[in-house]
């Protein structure tokens, strides 16, 4: 798709579960269809940028609840760590020497502790919040 903030932002509202860029390397196509696939959602850190510039930009803020640390445990945040820094899961499961179905099972854990949907919301409340 466009390189464009908001037409990243209107595809996300509208339901969109991923974006990729027309100029992403085939071997993204692929991790974003089968992110999407397994219940996940995709965006390479480009977009993942531009969604939070947006918001940022928006004065939208998520506010965490007082004193809440979501009990992720430690490598629920080095997880969480390695999406915010926009890595695919493949790529997680290879540097934390884990499987990739691991990786999948705490990226679920992480969005149930978190009380997100996906992978953007995710990444925007740590963030925000400093959770990471």
């Amino acid at each position: 798709m466009f390189d464009d903030s908001n037409k990243i932002f209107k595809a996300l509202c509208a339901g969109a579960r991923g974006y990729i860029l027309k100029n992403d390397p085939p071997y993204k196509y692929l991790e974003a269809i089968t992110e999407v696939y397994n219940g996940g959602s995709f965006m390479n850190a480009s977009v993942a940028r531009k969604t939070l510039n947006f918001f940022t930009q928006k004065n939208i803020i998520i506010v965490a609840p007082d004193g809440n640390d979501y009990q992720l445990s430690k490598r629920e945040k080095e997880i969480l760590t390695e999406l915010v820094e926009g890595a695919p899961l493949k790529n997680i499961a290879e540097k934390l020497f884990i499987s990739l179905e691991t990786v999948r099972t705490h990226v679920k854990h992480i969005y149930e502790k978190l009380h997100v949907a996906n992978r953007t919301e995710a990444v925007m409340k740590a963030t925000q919040q400093g959770i990471i």
